[in-house]
């Protein structure tokens, strides 16, 4: 069974907002730094933002000042809210481990274009 399901994603006009969310499945990753990544076509995966299992936050140069990571271990939950949108971070959105990687989930589509 797929550990993470992520949702949310969309299709936004540049400047727009989106709020992405990922499940986890059980709580075995409470205690586990986790990321948001994304995949553009033809390019590789790239790490968006990481948090720690105590909040600790880091962000790509790219998305810096515009997205925020963020997670609720009580939920199994984590969240990636995404402002002033550009055309450039359309991608599949995935959600998992920072450090130890574990099976990939569909991830989320992200839609930005007028």
């Amino acid at each position: 069974q797929v550990p993470f399901v992520e949702s949310g994603g969309g299709l936004v006009q540049p400047g727009g907002s989106l709020r992405l969310s990922c499940k986890l499945s059980g709580s075995i990753f409470r205690g586990r730094a986790m990321a948001w990544y994304r995949q553009a076509p033809g390019k590789q995966r790239e790490l968006v933002a990481s948090i720690s299992r105590n909040g600790i936050t880091n962000y790509a140069d790219f998305v810096k000042d515009r997205f925020t990571i963020s997670r609720d271990n009580d939920k199994d939950v984590m969240f990636l809210q995404m402002n002033s949108l550009k055309p450039e971070d359309t991608a599949v959105y995935y959600c998992n481990g920072a450090l130890v990687v574990y099976t990939w989930g569909r991830g989320t589509q992200v839609t930005v274009s007028s």
